[in-house]
């Protein structure tokens, strides 16, 4: 399987998962995911996807300053409906390595480990999403938009003969180049750019 190689160069995020311990799924209940885990779930590399992957990153960053994050100990609000814009395909990957869902999640062993109402849209906010640790209530607001990361010049032009099916092998292939080169600007090169995401505390 070939893939652009700085997939492999965005920072992994690692969780705890008591569940996964339990069922000795993963020594310790240790996870590590990585964008190219996300990109294989998704079945594609874009900014939306990036920008899930990315948003997880920084909320985990932020609510876990100081220890593991915990899988499945994590609400996600989002502002949008399930299916308005790309609101469902954030929620998926963020779902991927948080393990929160809406109501079809996992129901839980005894009482603990339940993985469902963790996720909730069209909630009373204004950011991209919320996350929220179960454990102490601490919140953060995450703002993400990628416009600033201006794709190359010729993109819309070549975008438009792929669509069109009108475009040559060539084309399609330097299409594909230019649309990952941009999606790794966002995840390498801008991640740390409040420009393009910035995460608040909830107070």
């Amino acid at each position: 399987m070939q893939y652009p190689l700085f997939f492999e160069c965005v920072e992994s995020i690692v969780l705890q998962d008591p569940l996964s311990a339990v069922l000795g799924a993963f020594e310790n209940g240790q996870i590590e995911y990585t964008y190219l885990d996300v990109v294989k779930s998704a079945g594609h590399s874009c900014p939306t996807v990036a920008g899930a992957y990315l948003i997880t990153w920084k909320a985990l960053d932020a609510l876990y300053p100081n220890s593991t994050p915990v899988r499945g100990e994590i609400k996600v609000a989002f502002k949008e409906g399930e299916s308005d814009g790309v609101a469902g395909v954030i929620g998926n990957v963020i779902s991927h390595i948080t393990g929160a869902t809406d109501k079809s999640g996992f129901k839980g062993l005894n009482g603990k480990f339940a993985r469902h109402s963790l996720m909730h849209f069209s909630q009373d906010i204004f950011s991209s999403a919320r996350f929220t640790r179960v454990d102490t209530g601490k919140s953060v607001d995450v703002f993400y938009d990628p416009s600033s990361v201006l794709p190359a010049s010729t993109m819309p032009g070549l975008m438009q003969k792929v669509m069109s099916g009108t475009a040559s092998d060539a084309e399609k292939k330097e299409f594909g180049v230019l649309w990952q080169e941009r999606v790794e600007r966002i995840l390498c090169q801008f991640n740390d750019d409040e420009a393009v995401l910035k995460v608040v505390e909830v107070s």
